[in-house]
Parts: C-alpha cells; sequence; structure tokens
C-alpha cells in the first residue's frame, strides 16, 4: 500500500509540475505579444490650418480609430502635428490620403487616413516601420513626415451658404432672375404657338393623304 501511495504522490507532482510549466509558458508568450503588440510609433503630418484639430484628436484608419494627436505646434507657414499610433504592427501605406475631417453634432475634428493602395500580403511579415531598415517607399515608418489635407469642414458649408444667402439679397439679381424668368415665358409660349401650328399642319397633311 505504501508503494502504491508513493506512486501516486509522485504522478501527482509530475502533473502539477506539468502544469507549471505550461501555465508558465502561456503568461510568458501573452507577455510577450502584448509587449510586441504595444510598440507604438509616431508620424509628423503638415497641415496648412489646424481646423480643429487639438492634443487627443483621434487617427482612424478606414473609420477604426488607431492613435491620437500627441503634440501640435505653429510652424512659419504651417501647423506640425505629431500623431502617435497605436501598434507597430499597423502598417500605413506611403501612398495615403491624410486629411481633417468634422463629424458628429458637436463637429470633433478628427484625423482620416485613407490608404490610396494595397500593401502585399508577401511585405506584410517583413515591414516594420520601428526597422532601422524601414524604408518609406513602401510604408509610413517611424518619424515619417507626410503632407495633410482639409476634408469635410462645416466652417466652410457655412461660409458658402452665406454666400449665397448674400447673392440672393442682392437685388441685381432679383432683377437678373426676372429678365431670365419673362424669358422664359415668352420663349415657352413661342415653343407653344409653334407645336400647335405644327399639329394642324399634320392634321391637314393627313386628311390630304387619307382622300
Amino acid at each position: 500500500m505504501k508503494t502504491v501511495s508513493s506512486c501516486n504522490r509522485i504522478e501527482i507532482r509530475k502533473i502539477i509540475f506539468l502544469f507549471f510549466i505550461v501555465f508558465f509558458s502561456l503568461v510568458s508568450w501573452l507577455v510577450i505579444n502584448k509587449h510586441i503588440m504595444n510598440k507604438t510609433y509616431s508620424i509628423f503630418v503638415e497641415f496648412n490650418n489646424a481646423h480643429g484639430i487639438k492634443r487627443g484628436s483621434p487617427v482612424r484608419l478606414r473609420g477604426l480609430i488607431i492613435g491620437s494627436v500627441v503634440e501640435l505646434s505653429n510652424e512659419l507657414n504651417s501647423i506640425l502635428t505629431l500623431v502617435k499610433l497605436n501598434s507597430s504592427s499597423l502598417l500605413i501605406p506611403r501612398n495615403s490620403l491624410i486629411e481633417t475631417n468634422q463629424t458628429g453634432l458637436l463637429n470633433d475634428s478628427v484625423i482620416d487616413i485613407i490608404p490610396l493602395e494595397a500593401i502585399s500580403s508577401d511585405h506584410h511579415l517583413t515591414l516594420d516601420p520601428l526597422s532601422v531598415n524601414c524604408s518609406d517607399n513602401h510604408i509610413l515608418c517611424h518619424l515619417s513626415y507626410v503632407q495633410g489635407d482639409r476634408g469635410l469642414n462645416y466652417d466652410d458649408l457655412i461660409r458658402a451658404t452665406t454666400r449665397i444667402s448674400q447673392r440672393f439679397d442682392d437685388p441685381r439679381f432679383f432683377n437678373l432672375f426676372y429678365v431670365f424668368l419673362h424669358n422664359s415665358v415668352e420663349i415657352t409660349d413661342n415653343v407653344l404657338e409653334t407645336l400647335t401650328d405644327l399639329s394642324d399642319l399634320l392634321n391637314l397633311l393627313n386628311k390630304i393623304y387619307v382622300k
């Protein structure tokens, strides 16, 4: 009985030891992958105007938030923003459109990144924005510099609406519109008269043909 009992204890210890090894390996793998996934990188984006962008403004790639604005500086003729991207596994093609847009009821400003080309799946595993050998020819590398554009802006819409309303308040516009409307009515009357005469002529020709 003692031999059987000692054998059982040895087996239990082996199982516990194996379980400990598996648990330790799993935790180590999760920690390593989390550390890799949490590696961030940054890029510089230059705009002609801030357009409401501020610290903390979200950065979106294909509609999903992938980072934020961490710093802005007022340069001589532009606004330079430092954008932090949440993971080095996020690859952004070099040929991408980067623009500011306003969304929501409060017109919150965001930076949208719209890729204009796809990254080949063959290169996906070999490209690393944090690598020393990272090439700007394919993707945006760490501390890359790109030019941004202005996208959807409600200030422009309000400005355009104001201009249109001012045009309607201009008496010259109403005079021109009245002349156009008057000429249109006269042209319409002439066209109707011409169509009536043409219809009468066709009816007359039809009667002559029938006889």
